[in-house]
């Protein structure tokens, strides 16, 4: 089912033994445009410390209540590598939690998710070890630049302007995920200041570029193409009827 980011903000998670802390936000990779962590705050339980947890992790989220459970105990995220959210996330500090956790490793081999089957429920093929991996990618990478190249914040994509050749577009305000592969399906995109105060989707596909120094996106579809796409009502449940709408405007341009 699609559901709206910014519902999962603010979510209790829950461990086997009791709750971890709330969601704050997530870090997505820009080439699959999936969430590869939750950004934790623990609050009190751990002196205020931000932790990382895979959507690996993750059960079948309570949207009702508000609460992410998660197939983890405290002790295990007590434990954890102390990682500084607020820096970007090194190769190296991934390394020691794959190291940590029972995860697979999402590099490396082109696909959304590791080998074998997560909680939830997602079946990939065999991945290379984590070792294999971050070797293969050191080749590519200079060893001055250790940070993931593609890991993204919400909360700082969240106000981007999207750009195209004849001018700004809008402004992104949501994601639109799907909560069974954690994959970012749409942009919410707030185009007030530039037309009529409309809020309109727009698929990662037609990003071409993300901008850190301009703090923008640029797009493959026009401003008018955009202007002229179905309306989205963030007030409703978002619904496959409203997606296909969408893929046949747009495949009819």
């Amino acid at each position: 089912m699609k559901r709206n980011l910014n519902r999962l903000i603010g979510f209790a998670v829950g461990a086997t033994d009791g709750e971890i802390g709330k969601i704050k936000e997530v870090y997505f990779d820009d080439a699959t445009w999936t969430i590869r962590y939750f950004i934790v705050e623990t609050g009190n339980w751990l002196v205020g410390r931000k932790v990382l947890i895979s959507p690996e992790a993750a059960l079948v989220p309570n949207w009702e209540e508000g609460i992410l459970p998660v197939d983890l105990t405290k002790e295990q995220v007590k434990n954890s590598p102390d990682i500084d959210t607020e820096q970007p996330v090194s190769r190296q500090q991934e390394i020691a939690l794959y190291a940590h956790y029972p995860w697979t490793s999402y590099w490396g081999a082109g696909s959304l998710w590791g080998g074998g089957m997560g909680t939830s429920g997602m079946v990939g093929p065999a991945y290379e070890s984590i070792e294999e991996a971050v070797e293969k990618e050191k080749a590519l990478v200079p060893a001055e630049n250790n940070t993931d190249p593609h890991l993204r914040s919400s909360r700082r994509v969240t106000g981007y302007q999207l750009d195209e050749t004849d001018g700004q577009i809008g402004e992104v305000a949501d994601f639109i995920i799907d909560e069974n592969t954690w994959k970012i399906e749409f942009l919410v995109v707030d185009t007030g200041a530039w037309f009529s105060g409309d809020k309109v989707l727009v698929s990662p596909e037609w990003i071409k570029e993300i901008n850190w120094e301009t703090s923008s996106l640029k797009v493959r579809v026009s401003k008018e193409q955009i202007k002229n796409s179905p309306e989205y009502d963030d007030s409703k449940p978002f619904n496959e009827s409203y997606a296909a709408a969408l893929s046949d405007y747009y495949q009819a341009k």
